[in-house]
């Protein structure tokens, strides 16, 4: 049985950065809840976990993993998977999230999250790992939409198609990364508010937005990356307006892991996304 008895309030999150430790436990922020990546607190102890639990007695957390490769063509890492368990068992987050991507082959680990191609026989990989996860924490998990770079031949359906297989299939839930949708829609020519709006929104149970970098391609086509190493860009804070009206109120996400800022240019994200929050709750 899966647990799905916590959620994430329905206001803003940013990504915890232990910079920013002190200027989180301050009242006068959006701020309403936190989020870290798993393999950051896989530890036996120290000053991390020790911020970390201060911080929980507080705000709500969610754990986000980068490291389990739920797209690879191998078995999912038992033992990083049992460190994952041990640190959700511990800590007991609000929400559990991973992405749509691979990053092992054989006993080599990427430290990148690459694509993959949207055929039956990746859909039955990618559930059978999110299966093991699930049944592993007891928990239920959100799988993130990627940035795409590119598209396959082979693919022989539609991203959101896949996704919503995805769902159906396994029971998970999905986390809708605005800035992602933006950046691949870009890159390969595709409208975004069609994206938007076939994005199966009750599953959606967290939202994410990031910056991103320009730069071009070999035929000097412009090409967005997904860096989350600046501010939101201005198109993408249009499509996340777009995204509330279409889909409702979210809990939303700022995420900064790059060149991150001082805290108060971080909490002022956070309040652009928290207006806009407000104005749909309204």
């Amino acid at each position: 049985m899966l647990d799905q008895t916590k959620h994430l309030p329905a206001g803003v999150g940013v990504g915890y950065k232990s910079k920013h430790f002190s200027n989180i436990l301050q009242e006068d922020h959006p701020v309403k809840w936190l989020e870290i990546h798993a393999e950051n607190y896989m530890g036996a102890g120290g000053r991390p976990l020790a911020q970390l639990r201060a911080l929980s007695d507080r705000f709500p957390i969610s754990v986000h993993g980068v490291g389990l490769s739920i797209g690879g063509e191998g078995r999912l890492d038992a033992e990083h998977l049992a460190r994952l368990k041990h640190l959700t068992d511990a800590l007991d987050p609000a929400s559990f999230s991973e992405h749509l991507a691979w990053s092992t082959h054989d006993a080599g680990y990427f430290n990148d999250l690459l694509p993959l191609p949207y055929t039956e026989d990746t859909l039955t990989r990618v559930c059978d790992h999110i299966d093991e996860v699930q049944d592993t924490l007891g928990r239920q998990m959100l799988l993130e939409n990627p940035s795409s770079y590119l598209a396959f031949a082979e693919s022989t359906m539609g991203e959101v198609a896949f996704l919503r297989q995805v769902v159906q299939r396994t029971g998970c839930g999905l986390l809708l990364d605005v800035n992602n949708v933006f950046v691949s829609a870009n890159n390969l020519s595709l409208d975004p508010h069609e994206y938007i709006d076939s994005f199966p929104h009750e599953a959606v149970g967290e939202i994410h937005l990031g910056g991103h970098d320009e730069d071009h391609d070999e035929d000097g086509a412009p090409l967005l990356i997904d860096s989350h190493g600046r501010e939101v860009a201005d198109p993408v804070w249009h499509l996340y307006t777009y995204t509330l009206a279409t889909g409702g109120p979210k809990p939303t996400l700022i995420e900064w892991d790059t060149d991150v800022p001082e805290w108060d240019i971080l909490a002022a994200e956070a309040g652009r996304a928290a207006l806009r929050l407000e104005q749909v709750l309204a």
